[in-house]
């Protein structure tokens, strides 16, 4: 029955040419909680789940030939792997460790459930056309603050290349495997795990102590953080704005993924204001204040407005070489 999960029989897998048996013989390992949903609308599984990727080798996140993605993820319960496909017009789920029920549980406000693009007034031709090729998109939720913050805290002042990278590093290096049956999944760091990792180690990640240094903040009031996924998204956005290191560009980049906010704009990003300057009013040299008077129409709406304009792909021909990684880890 739609929204209902139960035990599924474990199955024995095969992990790298070995077999995995069970710890103890006499005590087989859980299978996982399953649970199918039909959502009322068209879900488009990659661009709701997308930006919760962070780049094509996040240990957190995969996708299969099959269309299935897999999330890793720290809950309030524990590590939990999510495995989600879509068929026929139906979700289903699979979901494995200590985190499994609290995953399934929150399945429908991840896949946006709680979002409504009713409230949505396309007011540029452009902005129409994009919604109406893409009627699946809805904004995800993941009730996951940690998860969606510390990444975007990497991705300050660098290029995605480097903070991909970097992620990539510490999650495989001090995070852990995810339960369930893909071996290549880890699940992150927990905040004890984060806060001891030695300075030598996020320079090894090609992380600068000023980013390191934020992330420990965070992570040392991290049941205060993690509060923010409950919160109305603007009083969410100034809770996390209080520490030190974390301002607009990283709150916006957060709470747009972990409270679904549809009207979290973006602000200090290198690329976003000309990207929108060029597709409402063909002014690729747009700053903040431009792309802010652009998206007014769009008030209460501007991030949605603002994936739409990127997923139109109307961005202006580039002028100038990209910018150069940083490698610090020589330094």
């Amino acid at each position: 029955m739609a929204g209902r999960y139960a035990p599924r029989p474990t199955r024995t897998t095969v992990r790298g040419g070995h077999v995995a048996l069970p710890a103890q013989a006499s005590r087989p390992a859980a299978g996982p909680r399953v649970r199918t949903w039909t959502p009322p609308w068209p879900l488009d599984l990659g661009l709701v789940l997308g930006p919760l990727r962070r780049g094509p080798a996040d240990p957190t996140f995969r996708t299969t030939p099959d269309g299935s993605v897999w999330r890793a993820s720290r809950t309030p319960a524990g590590p939990g792997t999510l495995r989600v496909a879509a068929r026929g017009g139906s979700v289903e789920a699979e979901a494995w460790g200590p985190g499994a029920e609290w995953l399934l549980d929150r399945l429908p406000a991840l896949l946006g459930a709680d979002d409504d693009p009713s409230a949505f007034t396309a007011h540029h031709p452009l902005v129409a056309e994009a919604l109406r090729r893409r009627p699946g998109l809805r904004l995800a939720r993941t009730g996951l603050v940690l998860e969606s913050l510390i990444p975007s805290i990497l991705e300050q002042k660098v290029t995605t290349v480097e903070a991909y990278g970097s992620w990539r590093v510490l999650v495989r290096r001090f995070g852990e495997p995810a339960p369930g049956p893909d071996d290549r999944l880890y699940v992150m760091p927990d905040p004890r795990a984060w806060a001891l990792i030695p300075s030598w180690e996020w320079h090894r990640a090609n992380v600068d102590s000023k980013r390191s240094a934020t992330v420990l903040r965070a992570v040392r009031v991290a049941r205060r953080m993690e509060e923010a996924a409950t919160m109305d998204p603007v009083a969410a956005r100034q809770r996390l704005e209080l520490i030190p290191g974390i301002g607009p560009w990283t709150s916006a980049e957060t709470v747009q993924r972990t409270n679904g906010a549809p009207d979290a704009v973006t602000v200090g990003d290198y690329h976003l204001p000309g990207i929108v300057g060029h597709a409402l009013a063909g002014r690729r040299d747009a700053d903040d204040a431009e792309m802010l008077e652009l998206l007014a129409p769009y008030a209460g709406q501007r991030h949605r407005a603002a994936r739409l304009i990127l997923l139109s792909g109307r961005t202006p021909p580039r002028r100038a070489p990209r910018m150069t990684p940083r490698d610090i880890t020589s330094l």
